[in-house]
């Protein structure tokens, strides 16, 4: 396995995006889009085990360099990050993904606010082959009728910020406007597949949420 930095130019300054890949050339492409902490230790884990699956995954860093200490900190990041850079980051990496290693489909996955970004550019970048957010919040209805890609939502019953109440509503627009969209809720704490963080963290539901997304993106690219 291989893993390296891509370095990214973006409107709002030059970030970076951690790599890995195996040491055979591959066409298959994950964009994984970190939580709320950063490119932290956990999401270059999550990279490498894309890479031992066979794809190229290339993690954006929509913080440009910087790891929030502790949550505090990880909520001001996040609440500073408009959502407009945070997606032409992801483009961008996309777009240098195919550039530097030839990559020409990508499915697009994440964690905390990276499931929120995953699944919000899954509305807005349509050449994406699939999407599989982790816990991340709901776009408006005017921007999420606008989903092609397939996705599979994730989401735990026992999450005070994506609650039941929310994946309850994503899953009414999808059925109104005939999105596709599926969501699987596991009897489990935000952050449930993180495995660093013992508190929240549910070995069982996250090896199973694990085998659902390889499924998920065999079937779609």
């Amino acid at each position: 396995m291989n893993a390296e930095s891509l370095e990214l130019s973006t409107s709002n300054g030059p970030t970076s995006a951690y790599v890995t890949r195996p040491h055979a050339e591959v066409s298959a492409g994950v964009l994984l889009i970190q939580e709320w902490w950063g490119i932290n230790d956990h999401i270059r884990d999550l990279a490498r085990r894309y890479a031992r699956e066979g794809y190229l995954c290339v993690a954006p860093d929509l913080y440009r360099g910087r790891v929030a200490k502790d949550s505090g900190e990880a909520s001001a990041m996040m609440n500073a990050l408009v959502i407009e850079d945070g997606l032409e980051t992801i483009r961008k990496a996309m777009d240098a993904a195919q550039e530097t290693y030839k990559a020409d489909r990508f499915a697009i996955t994440g964690y905390c606010m990276g499931g929120t970004f995953a699944l919000r550019a899954a509305c807005e970048i349509p050449e994406l082959k699939a999407a599989a957010p982790f816990y991340g919040d709901i776009p408006e209805e005017e921007v999420l009728k606008n989903l092609k890609v397939p996705t599979l939502f994730i989401a735990g019953k026992r999450d005070a910020w994506i609650n039941p109440e929310k994946v309850n509503g994503l899953k009414e627009i999808a059925a109104k406007h005939k999105l596709p969209v599926e969501t699987i809720s596991y009897d489990a704490d935000h952050a449930f597949f993180n495995d660093t963080r013992p508190e929240v963290y549910d070995p069982e539901a996250a090896a199973d949420a694990w085998r659902r997304v390889q499924e998920h993106f065999k079937t779609y690219f």
